[in-house]
């Protein structure tokens, strides 16, 4: 069934092409010529298609019955006596999991698939050949995208440098500043609870010789901005602080931070990587001299990101990467047309569908919250819930311990943090800068809520949650003290 409906959409997809490039045909014979070969592509590439769709259709037309396009956590059925579930590094699940982990990574908007495909198929020209029509077409799709990522930021599209990701370019960010001022700028202002990525750099200008000042953030995660004005100095040569927190969706007061900036006349840069088409940007009511940003954070692909780069007054950084000198040599190698396409039109839709997605989200925010916390007491959130991206919730669970809780909530894809240091056993480090006691950060679970995701999926999330976490405080002598009205925090523990 599912292999004749793929064969009959390719016919009919590419009977409508043929369509259209006869009706080319009569109204301009010089559009036909070049249509000629994108035909004769697309009859290839379609083949090619739908021959490996076929395959893996007929190999998996079990699991599709059972799983359609959800990734709701399927029913067990048994099949001869066995579980028909599925099985990922010895952990055996019903079906493919509930994904709330968007701040890790979001799906691919099936749009920016649209316009990304034909840049693999028939436009996959280098952009930087300069001597054909292949390299002509891939450049003039690198513009506009860099046109479109420009504009969700309010910036000129000159000031776009794409590059592999945030990671990226944080390291050319904080870095390549301080490096290129060197001889007069010898200090960093961050925060402690910047992304990993900042923060090791930050360390390694540390072991070149450069003064760092890690400003503490309050228990709702915000910074003070006295302790910022009286941390700068002569020589400090840039302030790094991230827009909105990966961990606990904590949106800084960033206007406030860049007239600060401004009065000192100091660079002012931050990681925007989760703040990118989720809230509203302008890179001069900021006042922002770098920003870094990236594609898979925003429904697009992964493997590609921009650092914007103000041009008045302009910033200038030291490359990190020898080449062949694209991006007006500040990132080296071959821009990956597909992925800027696809991060442009991700750009471009999150602009357009902002608003949307922001009421849409921040109402099954509030389902989820609301649904947790009339079945269980015991429940904080981690971040203050006035400055907030409403598409992350980071709550912790008293008297319950967090790996146990993961585990038990392997039908919903969630983190107990960044996906960077998830593979610590530390408590988060964001947490901890609040203030949050190291039980209550070893129980935080951060919930990430998308555009794709729905209300029953929020449901269905509460009703494991709420479970799980009744069943390990059930076998919770703490627990049981809490409730026997024992103030666990006055008890002396014996030493053995």
């Amino acid at each position: 069934m599912y292999t004749h409906v793929i064969d009959l959409m390719f016919k009919l997809t590419f009977q409508s092409i043929q369509r259209k490039l006869v009706c080319l045909q009569t109204d301009s014979p010089e559009t036909w010529k070049g249509s000629r070969s994108v035909c004769s592509s697309l009859s290839m590439s379609s083949k090619l298609i739908a021959s490996n769709l076929r395959h893996h259709v007929t190999k998996s037309a079990q699991n599709l019955r059972r799983q359609l396009l959800s990734t709701a956590a399927a029913v067990v059925t048994e099949q001869d006596g066995r579980s028909s579930g599925l099985t990922m590094k010895g952990v055996e699940i019903s079906g493919r999991p509930l994904y709330l982990d968007v701040q890790a990574t979001s799906p691919v908007d099936p749009r920016v698939v649209d316009a990304m495909l034909p840049f693999y198929l028939s436009r996959f020209g280098n952009p930087h050949s300069r001597t054909h029509f292949y390299g002509w077409e891939s450049d003039e799709a690198v513009e506009h995208g860099r046109g479109q990522v420009a504009s969700l930021i309010g910036a000129a599209a000159k000031e776009i440098v794409f590059t592999s990701g945030a990671t990226e370019s944080n390291n050319i960010a904080v870095k390549g500043v301080m490096n290129f001022y060197k001889e007069k700028k010898r200090h960093v202002i961050t925060t402690q609870t910047e992304h990993k990525c900042v923060l090791d750099s930050c360390r390694h200008l540390q072991q070149e010789g450069f003064d760092v000042t890690y400003l503490p953030v309050e228990c709702d995660g915000l910074i003070d901005l006295d302790g910022l004005r009286a941390a700068i100095r002569p020589d400090t040569g840039l302030v790094s602080v991230m827009a909105v927190n990966n961990e606990i969706g904590v949106v800084q007061p960033m206007e406030e931070i860049g007239r600060i900036c401004r009065e000192f006349n100091v660079p002012f840069h931050t990681d925007a990587a989760q703040a990118l088409g989720k809230i509203p940007i302008d890179v001069e009511k900021w006042n922002v001299s770098l920003m870094s940003l990236s594609g898979h954070k925003i429904y697009g692909p992964k493997g590609v990101g921009a650092l914007y780069l103000r041009r008045r007054p302009r910033i200038r950084v030291e490359p990190q990467m020898n080449g062949g000198g694209q991006e007006r040599g500040i990132r080296s190698g071959t821009v990956p047309t597909p992925l800027v396409v696809g991060m442009g039109v991700a750009c471009e839709v999150a602009k357009n569908e902002m608003e949307y997605d922001q009421k849409k989200i921040g109402a099954l925010q509030q389902r989820l919250l609301n649904g947790i916390r009339e079945k269980l007491d015991g429940v904080v959130v981690n971040g203050s819930m006035e400055r907030r991206y409403v598409g992350n919730l980071n709550l912790s669970f008293a008297y319950v311990e967090g790996e146990s809780l993961l585990m038990g909530l392997k039908e919903v894809a969630v983190s107990s943090g960044s996906a960077c240091t998830s593979a610590s056993l530390e408590p988060s480090y964001v947490l901890r800068a609040l203030g949050v006691e190291e039980d209550m950060a070893h129980t935080s679970i951060r919930f990430g809520i998308g555009r794709f995701t729905t209300e029953a999926e929020i449901d269905r999330a509460v009703e494991l949650t709420v479970q799980q976490v009744q069943k390990l405080r059930d076998m919770s002598p703490l627990y049981e003290m809490v409730k026997e009205g024992i103030n666990i925090k006055e008890i002396q523990w014996a030493q053995h």
